[in-house]
């Protein structure tokens, strides 16, 4: 991507940064002691998949303050993909999800590699994923830093890292808050907004812009477009999750409803059933475990209700708004492209 939007060739070089990066980490880590192998071959495996969506958009905010193309930008862009990696591992162990990309979590990998007659070893388990979390995020700071851009770009954007890390974690612990409570839309749309929204989409933007050096008015545009089209990333990953196919998620279908998550898909079904379709979802919400006829019986009553249908317009208004914002932003012809396939492949999702 030396000038020109290639999708592909971009994910190539993030995928080749990814893989050096964490290879290396990863050798030092089994040079502390080779026992550490397991927990080092999930560090690697935390990166081996993904769109690099968040990376494209940290990309694409530096291309929009009309910057060139650039090997160190692409370097700092893929440090976005270790925040991500990191929130990944912390959410597949606080969910306590198996699947991952069609692949155990780390949790469950992790499981593996310890002795078989261990009594703890469930939670041992989980404690070395939370581990291996921690460190992703910590590299992530890390690549960022030793991108090879120049010192004065970075510090304008560091402070932005904060609020990044503060974020996500406040979006992460309002789900658990809200986890099991009555559902409720504006309370799930805030849990999307900051758990998701943001740092896949406007944090990585306004990152790049800085490092880019934008404006005041750039920034207010990937603002404009980051956090609609950021809730329309989660609200179409939520119907995947439960409508799906688990071979093209790769994820364990019902997770969300199992685990009584506070999507806008339950609080949409929750706000438009009646007194039956309640009691049944209570019933439904209840059960431990919750087998896969109970699940059909939850899509059942979400169909009933309309909820899936008002998901997807909800998606649609948020691509549109973000649309609108690309229209009455002033970029450069080949930074207001990407972004608008950005927002298409972001959004319109078959795994």
């Amino acid at each position: 991507m030396t000038g020109s939007h290639d999708p592909v060739a971009f994910k190539a070089r993030v995928d080749e940064v990814l893989g050096r990066f964490t290879a290396h980490e990863a050798d030092e880590l089994v040079a502390v002691d080779a026992e550490l192998k397991p927990v080092a071959d999930q560090l690697e495996a935390a990166v081996a998949h993904g769109k690099r969506l968040r990376a494209a958009f940290c990309y694409w905010g530096w291309r929009a303050a009309g910057q060139p193309d650039s090997d160190a930008l692409v370097r700092a862009a893929a440090s976005m993909e270790l925040v991500h990696a990191a929130a990944v591992v912390h959410d597949d162990l606080i969910d306590d999800s198996p699947l991952r990309h069609g692949l155990p979590t780390a949790h469950v990998a992790l499981r593996a590699s310890l002795a078989p007659d261990r009594e703890d070893a469930a939670a041992a388990a989980r404690g070395l994923a939370m581990l291996v979390g921690d460190l992703l995020m910590s590299l992530a700071g890390r690549l960022f830093t030793t991108s090879g851009l120049p010192a004065a770009y970075l510090a304008r954007a560091r402070p932005l890292w904060a609020t990044l890390a503060r974020e996500l974690v406040a979006g992460e612990c309002l789900e658990i808050l809200h986890t099991g409570r009555r559902p409720d839309t504006s309370d799930s749309l805030k849990v999307i907004r900051y758990k998701t929204a943001k740092y896949t989409v406007e944090h990585p933007l306004h990152i790049g812009g800085a490092l880019g050096g934008a404006g005041p008015r750039l920034r207010e545009a990937f603002t404009a477009y980051g956090l609609p089209l950021g809730e329309a990333f989660q609200l179409r990953d939520d119907l995947l999750g439960l409508f799906g196919e688990r071979d093209r998620t790769g994820k364990e279908n019902g997770d969300d409803i199992r685990a009584r998550r506070p999507t806008a898909l339950l609080a949409e079904t929750w706000h438009a059933a009646d007194d039956a379709g309640r009691r049944e979802l209570r019933r439904l919400l209840g059960r431990r475990p919750c087998d896969d006829a109970d699940l059909d019986a939850v899509r059942a009553v979400m169909r009933r209700t309309g909820a899936p249908d008002r998901v997807e317009r909800m998606i649609l208004a948020r691509v549109t708004e973000a649309r609108h914002a690309l229209d009455d932003a002033d970029l450069p012809p080949h930074a207001a492209r990407a972004l608008t396939d950005l927002a298409h492949g972001a959004t319109d999702r078959h795994h």
